[in-house]
């Protein structure tokens, strides 16, 4: 995988945590630098830690489903994008203006989800994990501090945006997967 690949997946993957981060800084009057940081420490360590785990879990079916590794990673990323799809398109939630680990939790767990199945993509793609969700962890971080910034400062206007984004990214990396690997297994990048 590319680096412009990881790059893309890192980003949406992000989306739904920038969504949510919006949201949050929607909630609150004052923005005080740390609502953003710990945002950004919560959203950001969960997209890390859960394609970790994905890929701990993923690895350990590798032998068995080798042929089908492009398949599965297609459909994981389809699946994953139209979800964010749909999701994109239903009514907007309030957030709660608490910053407490009551309430960031279960939304850094709920955003994180989708980077789950990612992780266990990247174990039938072999990937190197540990670079690959530091970069993931990285890069939701960063969106996620913006996303409390920007929903402070602009209001709601980003996040169904961003979901729809996200989506379409995860999709389109999908679909690139199968198409390479069809076309790399039909001997037509044989030459």
């Amino acid at each position: 995988m590319s680096f412009i690949e990881l790059f893309m997946i890192a980003v949406g993957l992000s989306m739904d945590a920038f969504a949510v981060s919006v949201c949050k800084g929607l909630s609150v009057e004052k923005l005080h630098t740390k609502y953003a940081v710990l945002t950004g420490c919560y959203f950001g360590g969960f997209q890390a830690f859960m394609p970790f785990l994905g890929y701990l879990l993923g690895i350990q079916f590798q032998a068995a489903i080798t042929h089908f590794e492009h398949w599965i990673a297609f459909v994981l990323l389809g699946c994953i994008g139209l979800n964010m799809l749909r999701e994109a398109r239903e009514e907007e939630k309030s957030c709660s203006a608490s910053f407490e680990v009551h309430s960031m939790l279960p939304l850094a767990i709920a955003t994180s989800i989708d980077a789950l199945a990612v992780g266990i993509t990247f174990a039938f793609l072999n990937i190197h994990i540990v670079p690959a969700v530091l970069f993931i962890g990285m890069t939701t971080f960063a969106f996620s501090v913006c996303g409390v910034k920007a929903g402070n400062v602009f209001g709601n206007r980003f996040g169904s945006k961003a979901e729809i984004i996200g989506g379409l990214i995860l999709i389109v990396i999908g679909t690139k997967i199968l198409i390479e690997h069809l076309i790399t297994e039909g001997g037509l990048l044989h030459g």
